[in-house]
């Protein structure tokens, strides 16, 4: 089940209970809500009153320019959280959005509160999985600051398979890929022309397809090397993940 997700993702940070995992199920089958591409789980200037718990399908967060460019942030798959303390603020300074068909649970902050009092474990877990998504932001700065952009596509296609690899949502080395060259080019500031070429060159040196809306990574070591790719950000989530 997608539910499951999350807890793949927890689980490699620390064992839990099964009393903590019946819990976090519990959370995720209350108020499941469904969305369609392009709608808004929450847009700017929204008052947050709920966290978001992806069970299937993408999103992104986003914020939009007065002329209509837009800056992608970040992605969400399956597992993801957006965002755990969201809630905290006044309003949102930036909007999530469905890139595919979605569905997801959405949490209340006490639901939340009572969570963390009855399993402190999870908690900090939980935490963890929150420090990782700021990690994660890090370095889509440097992709976007300094990374070519043969680079940056390279970095982030190898973070994307490894997270999707994290959650269970790998095939070998095949994974799901559904977001467009638009939504590249959104995420790393490239024209969408540019990632077209870039992903030619990157099939090309035999290092990865993209097909159907699905990544083919041939060579991962080599695609790893290519876009200087260090996976201590990702806090080696994806092996102990994988392997459960």
């Amino acid at each position: 089940m997608s539910e499951v997700r999350l807890l793949r993702k927890l689980r490699a940070f620390t064992p839990l209970s099964d009393e903590s995992e019946q819990a976090v199920m519990a959370l995720a089958a209350q108020r499941v809500r469904t969305g369609a591409p392009d709608d808004d789980i929450i847009s700017e200037g929204d008052e947050p009153k709920t966290i978001h718990l992806m069970l299937d399908g993408w999103a992104c967060r986003y914020k939009t320019l007065e002329d209509g460019r837009r800056q992608i942030l970040g992605f969400f798959i399956p597992g993801d959280l957006a965002d755990l303390h969201v809630y905290i603020l006044n309003e949102m300074d930036h909007s999530i959005g469905a890139l595919t068909p979605i569905r997801y649970a959405s949490i209340t902050p006490k639901e939340f509160e009572v969570l963390g009092d009855g399993h402190p474990r999870l908690l900090r877990a939980l935490w963890w999985e929150s420090l990782l998504t700021a990690s994660i932001q890090r370095e889509w700065l440097v992709n976007v600051g300094q990374r070519s952009a043969l680079e940056a596509v390279a970095h982030l296609c190898c973070e994307l398979y490894l997270r999707l690899r994290g959650v269970a949502l790998c095939d070998g080395s095949e994974c799901p890929f559904p977001i467009t060259q638009s939504d590249l080019g959104d995420a790393l500031g490239l024209t969408q022309p540019h990632v077209s070429r870039t992903l030619r060159e990157l099939s090309a040196a035999k290092l990865l397809t993209l097909k159907r809306k699905r990544l083919i990574v041939h060579d991962l070591e080599g695609l790893q090397r290519l876009a200087g790719f260090n996976p201590n950000y990702l806090h080696h989530t994806y092996d102990a993940a994988a392997s459960r």
